[in-house]
């Protein structure tokens, strides 16, 4: 059954420190340290920082009163404002040495692991009419849109390859717009004591405002779009731990769980293709991956996202079949034909403003044939954006014409490849 924003309910904001799923000695931490870091706050001000109910932190500051580590210096609206005593502050100087975390509190594993695999988005209906809509922007088969179709039904993964400059990425990016619910990712999670941060401005884009009800330890956000590149290493499938800080940063996956991992330039990473297919095939069958604290502890998280695997290598090249046969899906994008080639054009033409010929885009074609160039989806953009890089350089109006198509030709190929025609 689809799932669409009206069927992803709030998560209700938890009232007690037992419905937060993660402890009262890491909450109570957790506003020690920052109250040694802010001074005194209110304790409407320590809700905000954490995230948690006023209620919540009316209970906690009960305690460490009672224990002595904070006192109250006085009184707004109604509300306590606190600030630590003595021994409030050496109990923080020894929490910060064991962890720097000062952010909203934390979520459980428990509770992240249930709400990923509900959110998963192997759920979806999708159907030629959501795939046409989302690639509307790009020219593209019928033959193309049915097998990407086919593989995000699947929810699994998708080897996109061919030549350079015929789509790949641009395919890979588009995804995510298929899916058009938010989903639900928290800033943090504990795990056996340590903090885990998982919520990134860069790959998560809130959708919209929580209800005031929500608990607001958790962002409302589009499915992430996780892009990496020929940067990848094995490292960064694992949890990444701060020495100083003493905090572990998510993996690339694991950001994009409930979203689109994609792996472009897949065979450039310094790491070799085959060891990071090994890394893979785990999760990609049991939709489960292992993941490992400093101390060696091992714990399980979801693996429920759908991950891109682009390339402009002979995939045959990069892993035998065994591996090669866990990404079922397999899609080519290759040149385009003439009237495809006129079609991109014109439709970059419009969207720089500028009027298009199809005569002039013919003579185009008849050069680059010439050239014995193939035409590659890239190059309208490519030329489009010469023309108007040299047309501002001269202090002109950009025109696709002959002789400025030309130019950009000459500018754009080396001469080996024809760009002296």
């Amino acid at each position: 059954m689809s799932v669409s924003a009206a069927t992803n309910p709030s998560i209700e904001a938890p009232l007690s420190v037992e419905e937060t799923g993660v402890g009262r000695a890491l909450l109570e931490g957790l506003m020690l340290k920052i109250l040694s870091l802010e001074g005194e706050l209110s304790l409407v001000d320590l809700s905000n920082r954490m995230r948690v109910s006023y209620l919540i932190i009316d209970g906690l500051f009960e305690r460490l009163r009672k224990e002595q580590l904070c006192e109250v210096k006085g009184m707004t609206a109604g509300v306590h404002r606190i600030v630590l005593s003595s021994k409030g502050q050496d109990e923080a100087v020894k929490l910060l040495s064991q962890n720097q975390y000062t952010g909203p509190a934390p979520v459980s594993l428990k509770d992240y692991a249930s709400k990923v695999r509900a959110q998963s988005n192997r759920d979806f209906e999708i159907h030629p009419p959501d795939i046409a809509r989302a690639f509307s922007k790009m020219v593209l088969s019928p033959e193309t849109l049915s097998q990407i179709g086919t593989a995000v039904v699947s929810g699994r993964s998708i080897f996109l390859y061919g030549p350079s400059g015929t789509g790949k990425t641009a395919v890979a990016e588009t995804l995510p717009s298929i899916y058009p619910d938010p989903v639900w990712v928290p800033y943090a999670i504990a795990v056996d004591g340590q903090i885990i941060g998982l919520y990134d401005s860069e790959f998560h884009q809130p959708a919209e405002v929580a209800t005031a009800e929500s608990d607001g330890r958790w962002v409302l956000c589009r499915r992430p779009r996780v892009l990496t590149g020929g940067e990848l290493t094995l490292d960064m499938l694992d949890l990444q731990f701060n020495h100083q800080t003493k905090l572990y940063t998510a993996p690339v996956q694991m950001r994009a769980n409930n979203g689109v991992l994609i792996l472009d330039d897949f065979g450039r990473q310094r790491s070799r293709p085959e060891e990071l297919l090994n890394r893979w095939i785990v999760p990609l069958d049991r939709r489960i991956d292992l993941l490992t604290l400093a101390g060696g502890k091992k714990f399980e998280i979801p693996f429920e996202l759908f991950v891109v695997f682009s390339t402009n290598l002979d995939p045959s090249t990069l892993a035998d079949d065994a591996l090669l046969r866990r990404i079922q899906s397999k899609v080519k994008l290759d040149f385009v034909n003439r009237p495809q080639f006129h079609q991109i054009f014109q439709r970059v033409c419009s969207q720089s403003g500028l009027a298009y010929d199809a005569t002039v885009i013919d003579r185009l074609v008849d050069l680059l044939t010439e050239m014995n160039q193939p035409l590659r989806p890239c190059y309208p953009r490519d030329f489009v954006d010469q023309i108007c890089w040299t047309a501002r350089y001269e202090g002109t109006q950009p025109q696709i014409r002959a002789d400025t198509l030309a130019h950009a030709c000459r500018n754009y190929f080396l001469a080996s490849q024809g760009g002296a025609a």
